[in-house]
């Protein structure tokens, strides 16, 4: 009698567990974004969340927590409750940097969350300011060779995904230059257009506006392929620049212990709306790559991300400010 109770039971939980994730969302969902707007994160996130409001009938609110690297915003979601109606807008710093980075973290990273999906792969641009001497990335590495440490490069942050492709860049180059910090994105941008730092590492997504109208000149985007968003400039390999490929990408996360079934039909959810021609062409347009994944698929990516860029922070004894 015990015994068919208990398989009554364990029928009633599946069948119960069922019906909740089918009625997922029954109310409005929360897209973290641990970074201030306006970023690369947070327009793909907006983008996204804008398709699903309309796929699932429910509002999908996009709200910004930036601070301590993205930490603030990542910590919140890891500590959320986890049934699908908090999520985490990541990119590859929060969980293939951060965990390299920082000493000490307010939260496991091994543990804290469960991928849903990737959205999108956000090439960058190494783009420099109208003032400064080199139009190509051929000028750039002899100029940079003939004055070394005089070439200044700007980043959303110490340790950051910018950051580190810099310091990729210039290590498939033999260059020197000096890193200019700032408190994220925005502010490093309006530096290098004034001419108060040289160059800056930055998405396709953020620059490519800047590049379009000559407010910046861009030499080299660090993707295999030209980006759609600015056809004219060249790939780093193009330019002569091998094995120095790199970039961010933006992906959706929950907190650990959310039903399976929400998170399977998250990921679906998120495939249909990347693969949506109005989606995928505003995506292109922005300068970003439209790509989802299954969960299995980004965490693999993840990990591999967190294998190199960890060796590059360990390379350079990079630190967290």
């Amino acid at each position: 009698m015990k015994r068919i109770s208990f398989f009554i039971s364990i029928i009633f939980l599946a069948t119960a567990t069922s019906v909740f994730a089918q009625a997922w969302p029954a109310k409005p969902v929360t897209f973290i974004v641990p970074f201030a707007p306006g970023g690369g994160t947070d327009i793909s996130a907006r983008t996204l969340a804008a398709r699903l409001t309309q796929k699932w009938g429910q509002s999908v609110i996009v709200e910004n927590r930036g601070g301590a690297g993205g930490l603030l915003g990542a910590d919140a979601v890891a500590k959320a409750k986890p049934d699908g109606y908090t999520l985490l807008i990541a990119n590859v710093g929060i969980t293939s940097i951060n965990p390299a980075l920082y000493a000490k973290m307010p939260y496991n990273a091994d543990t804290a969350f469960t991928p849903i999906s990737l959205v999108c792969e956000l090439p960058f641009v190494l783009m420099a300011s109208p003032a400064f001497a080199p139009n190509s990335v051929k000028e750039l590495i002899a100029y940079s060779k003939a004055k070394p440490g005089l070439v200044t490069f700007a980043s959303s942050g110490n340790g950051g995904s910018p950051h580190l492709t810099a310091e990729i860049f210039q290590a498939a180059t033999g260059t020197k230059w000096t890193h200019i910090p700032y408190k994220g994105g925005g502010p490093a941008m309006v530096d290098l257009m004034s001419g108060q730092v040289n160059l800056l590492f930055a998405s396709v997504l953020e620059g490519s506006g800047h590049i379009k109208t000559g407010k910046l000149k861009g030499l080299a985007v660090s993707h295999a392929k030209r980006n759609p968003a600015i056809p004219d400039v060249p790939t780093l390999a193009e330019a002569g620049v091998k094995d120095a490929e790199s970039g961010s990408w933006i992906a959706l996360l929950a907190p650990t212990g959310t039903q399976t079934a929400i998170v399977d039909k998250a990921a679906a959810d998120v495939k249909e709306a990347v693969a949506l021609p109005d989606v995928r062409d505003k995506l292109i347009a922005q300068g970003a790559v439209p790509q989802a994944s299954t969960p299995k698929e980004l965490q693999a990516l993840i990990d591999a991300d967190l294998k190199r860029y960890g060796r590059i922070i360990r390379e350079q004894n990079l630190k967290a400010e």
